[in-house]
């Protein structure tokens, strides 16, 4: 059989796509894709790159998802295909769709098409799956709005959705769903714990990280005894005054509201909020736990830091800080550990010469208004981010 309009000869085809008969005469080297966009008109599936490396494209072919994009139509003659159109009554979907509109994992929604088609792959496949898996599995999918933690988020709620509840570990259950929950305003009053609960002040930070939470540990020591760098810590004021792009507008023991401003390239945010503080006096280990908005990019956050004062010698102590945050937002996307851990260090470091500088009474050393990175060491930080990737790749194909 020969095209009329370029002699290129055409191949009969027999599909069964979203559980119907299709019959046609395609020519060798069209794509899957576009056959199914141009000729049957499932504009679901969504073409991106046109290279198998966004992951817009992705469809089912005999129950594995495949690159739309780079598959012949021809190649995929007498099977089963599925497209997104056609997991209206699938409950994995409906949970997965219900999911990502609570966990906010959609933004434009182009690539959400396909980042379902493979989370519903990885929830069918991987019931055991942990965050770290759920990312190497997304790796595929490429999403240039969320920063991935929300998707993320709503994949392992899914997987959770599908285990059978264990009655008996009451804690886990109750974790897991406080995990799925939409995003929610902070009252520092209701958080705030009993003084003494040393179990809610340890600086260790727990093992399971919550799905769509980073963490970075940072320490660093301060040229004076531990228990007058533990009583610094009591005056949120003083502490305050110390951390570049940090205002504080209200304070007591337990509680504090305020602003935190910071920079990542051309990206400025103020994120106002408020935040709930507990101490413990017999281990110095202390916990903020916190959350704020930034009205111009619409993003929220939510963090929590743990800390802990340790005598290093008589005359110098040593403050070790675990952070975990959850960003859910147009600024999500910054929400990646290489960068956030880049930021924080910084802070960290400005934090240490300005607390050493007070506490010394020699003044405090220079604070700008925002925690910045700047636009080289950004391209920096994202492009050693990215070998690191590629080499853990190719180790697993190892």
């Amino acid at each position: 059989m020969m095209s009329v309009n370029d002699d290129v000869e055409l191949r009969p085809v027999r599909f069964e796509v979203n559980g119907k008969t299709v019959k046609a005469a395609v020519e060798p080297r069209l794509h899957l894709a576009d056959f199914l966009r141009d000729h049957l008109r499932l504009t679901g599936t969504h073409v991106g790159c046109e290279h198998g490396v966004c992951g817009a494209c992705t469809v089912l072919v005999e129950g594995h998802p495949i690159r739309s994009c780079i598959t012949f139509a021809a190649a995929c003659d007498g099977k089963q295909i599925r497209t997104i159109e056609d997991f209206s009554d699938d409950e994995d979907m409906i949970g997965l769709r219900e999911a990502f509109s609570r966990e906010h994992g959609l933004q434009c929604g182009f690539c959400t098409p396909g980042m379902l088609i493979t989370a519903r792959d990885i929830v069918r496949r991987l019931p055991q799956a942990d965050e770290a898996c759920i990312r190497v599995e997304l790796s595929g999918n490429i999403c240039r709005c969320t920063g991935y933690a929300g998707i993320v988020a709503a994949v392992a709620g899914q997987i959770r959705e599908r285990q059978p509840v264990q009655q008996s570990d009451a804690a886990t259950g109750a974790a897991s769903k406080t995990a799925t929950q939409a995003f929610v305003g902070f009252e520092a009053d209701d958080i705030s714990g009993s003084q003494g609960d040393t179990a809610k002040t340890s600086a260790s930070p727990p093992l399971q990280l919550r799905p769509g939470w980073s963490r970075f540990a940072e320490s660093f020591t301060i040229a004076m005894p531990a228990q007058r760098v533990w009583d610094a810590f009591a005056d949120v004021p003083l502490v305050a005054s110390c951390m570049t792009g940090v205002e504080i507008d209200e304070s007591s023991a337990t509680h504090a509201r305020g602003r935190i401003s910071v920079n990542v390239g051309p990206i400025r945010a103020s994120f106002a909020g408020a935040a709930s503080i507990e101490r413990d006096d017999s281990t110095m280990t202390g916990k903020i736990v916190g959350a704020g908005n930034d009205q111009k990019s619409s993003t929220k956050t939510r963090g929590e830091v743990t800390y802990t004062v340790a005598s290093q010698t008589e005359q110098s102590a040593l403050v070790s800080v675990v952070s975990e945050y959850n960003l859910q937002g147009p600024l999500a996307q910054f929400s990646r550990s290489s960068l956030v851990q880049e930021v924080g260090r910084r802070m960290v470091a400005d934090f240490a010469a300005n607390l050493n500088a007070r506490l010394s009474g020699t003044g405090s050393a220079a604070k700008s208004n925002a925690a910045s990175l700047s636009a080289l060491w950004l391209l920096r930080i994202s492009l050693a981010h990215f070998m690191r990737r590629v080499a853990d790749v190719v180790r697993r194909r190892d």
